[in-house]
């Protein structure tokens, strides 16, 4: 005879737990959908608060003086994002591209390599920088915000001892500053052409190979991840080296855009990629990311320093309200976590 079914228990234990994962997780989509739109808003807001507050910030200079800027700080952005997924932070992008832009110089002015391979060159060392601190975190176990604070001092002395505390220039390097100055899309510096192709690259590595899946993985819960079966420690470092790469190649823009490797540069751009990554509706806790929003949230970051300083406030004035945005955007997501909860 046929036990008959019990629907409480079914209730219980079957399609219920199901459809609530599933009400969650559309939840979560339609907050993360908002905050984009909230981000993207805000954008506009600033963008059309500057245009009538300046007549020169429309001018066509000014707007690619600002896509320029979006660039550096947002291809270290999209590396940022990974890291931050994982519920980890990286203090070292802004030195670390420092350090990335004088190797560079040191491969293509001093030593006279080839273009493509300094380029490369350049690439590597911001590889080397995340893999470096993706073996601290992971093995050495040190806390991200040590790891990468120790990491962000180191490459900031020796970008000083490297260069001699001078400026590199690549005035003898043919082309090089074509990298970011020149135009394969006429009206669009290539820099610009660079971020957005990044972030292409940036959003299908986070949505559909396993670096992003185990990021996002690693950062909603670890343990868990790690139980099932994912080596958590070696996925870090990956990690890690694919944010570093991002770092690189924003060394190597920076360096093309300016046509020498600053070594004074680096610190505080850090902050800048963080902002633009929270603004854009990742969470600081990590197991929630989006490369959209980190787009959206560079330009944000990149419009508001321009247009601040057009209007000519004051450089203590303009960190002031960087530093607003900051505290406001890592309130929101202290918000948007409370709802989830």
């Amino acid at each position: 005879m046929t036990t008959p079914s019990n629907p409480a228990t079914e209730t219980t234990t079957g399609p219920a737990p199901k459809r609530a994962t599933a009400k969650r997780a559309t939840a979560f989509g339609n907050r993360q959908q908002l905050q984009q739109v909230l981000a993207f808003a805000g954008l506009v807001v600033i963008f059309a608060f500057f245009s009538f507050a300046s007549p020169y910030f429309l001018d066509w200079a000014n707007v690619k003086g600002i896509l320029l800027a979006t660039a550096v700080t947002g291809i270290m952005a999209l590396g940022a994002t990974f890291v931050i997924a994982t519920g980890g932070i990286d203090l070292s992008v802004g030195t670390g591209m420092t350090l990335c832009s004088v190797m560079t110089g040191v491969f293509l002015a001093n030593l006279g390599l080839p273009l493509v391979v300094g380029v490369l060159g350049g690439l590597a060392i911001g590889a080397l920088i995340g893999l470096l601190n993706g073996l601290n975190v992971s093995y050495l176990r040190l806390p991200p915000f040590i790891a990468t604070l120790a990491m962000m001092m180191v490459a900031q002395g020796l970008s000083l001892v490297i260069s001699g505390t001078k400026p590199i220039y690549f005035s003898e390097v043919g082309g090089f500053d074509q990298l970011a100055a020149g135009e394969l899309v006429p009206g669009l510096p290539n820099a610009v052409l660079i971020f957005f192709v990044a972030a292409v690259i940036a959003g299908v590595t986070l949505s559909k190979t396993l670096t992003g899946r185990y990021a996002l993985s690693i950062g909603s819960n670890e343990e868990a991840t790690a139980i099932s079966g994912v080596d958590v420690r070696r996925w870090k470092v990956v990690i890690y080296t694919v944010a570093g790469l991002f770092t690189g190649l924003a060394g190597v823009v920076m360096a093309s855009r300016l046509n020498s490797a600053q070594p004074g540069l680096g610190l505080g751009y850090e902050l800048e990629a963080i902002a633009a990554v929270v603004i854009g509706g990742t969470s600081l806790r990590g197991g929630k990311a989006t490369i959209l929003g980190t787009v959206i949230g560079a330009l944000i970051m990149a419009t508001l320093t321009n247009g601040l300083r057009i209007m000519s406030i004051p450089q203590e004035w303009q960190k002031v309200a960087v530093g607003i945005v900051i505290v406001l955007a890592v309130y929101a997501d202290m918000l948007r976590r409370g709802k989830e909860a």
